[in-house]
This record gives structure tokens, sequence and C-alpha cells, in this order.
């Protein structure tokens, strides 16, 4: 008797991603072995501004994941629930660095939970070492001109570089 096929289990792992850090490769790496498939949703995030326009950041991203086989990079504008019911997704996969990040991401779920029921949100903590690495910090740190090799790809550090020379 042949087991009953299984759904395609998608998952969403959204942000700014302003770069994207080895932190949120890391989390990005261990959720895509969770799930069938994961799409990295770069949001448009016209209420901040970013270094980096929305293309150059899903351009960074796309080039942090390129090896791995199961993860996709796509803009999204709105509310992420309306972008996991689009994509089909039944999870939101969330970075959270301590217990600062836990206190907003859980207000957050419970948010998107009265949105769409169906859809769970997962925790994922980066591992130990990168955990204190944060986008803003990694643009400070680079703005000032220090070396944030141990908190970005190669590419990122790059992009860095070159935005803050301008």
């Amino acid at each position: 008797m042949s087991k009953p096929a299984t759904p395609n289990r998608i998952a969403v792992y959204s942000g700014t991603f302003d770069p994207f850090t080895l932190g949120h490769e890391d989390v990005a790496r261990r959720a895509a072995g969770l799930f069938d498939t994961l799409i990295i949703a770069v949001a448009a995030a016209h209420h901040k501004k970013t270094l980096f326009n929305l293309e150059a950041r899903i351009d960074i991203a796309k080039t942090a994941i390129k090896n791995i086989a199961n993860v996709s990079v796509l803009p999204f504008d709105g509310l992420i629930m309306d972008f996991c019911k689009q994509q089909s997704a039944t999870a939101v996969v969330r970075g959270v660095r301590n217990v600062t990040d836990f206190d907003y991401e859980a207000q957050m779920a419970a948010m998107n939970r009265k949105l769409r029921p169906e859809v769970e949100t997962v925790f994922l903590l980066p591992s130990l070492d990168l955990q204190p690495i944060s986008s803003t910090l990694v643009r400070e740190i680079s703005k000032l001109g220090g070396d944030v090799s141990q908190m970005v790809s190669p590419e990122v550090a790059k992009a860095l570089a070159a935005a803050h020379s301008k």
C-alpha cells in the first residue's frame, strides 16, 4: 500500500534584509531543511529608508542562498499574510536572536494568527556566534569603516563598501 502524497510544505521567511547577514543565511538554511520550499520574501519597506533598494536587496539575498536548492527569493509589499496566501504557504519563519526580538515577534505572530489562522509561525534561533548580528549594526559598522567580514558574506561586504563610498 502506497503512502498518500503529502502536500508541498511552503514557508515564507520575510524581512527587509538590508543587508542579508550571515544570521539570515543561517536561519534560511535551517528553515530550508524543515520545509519543502522556502520563499525569502524581501519587503518593499516603503516606511523605512533602506541603504539598498529593493532590487539590490533581492539580488544580495539570491546570491547568499544560491546553493540551497529549495529556496527562492521574491519581493513583497503589503501584509505578509496576504503574501502567504498568494504563495500557498502554511508557515512563516522568523529569526529570533534575543528576548527583545521574541517579545516583538510573539506579538506579530499573534496578530498574524488572527489574520490567517492556518499559517503557523516558526521561530528559529541563529547559531550562537551569529546571534549578536543585526542588519542595523552591520550597516553602522560598515559606514564607519569597520570590518563586517564575520557578519556578512564577501559579496555583501563588497556591496556595503560600494554603497558607503558614494
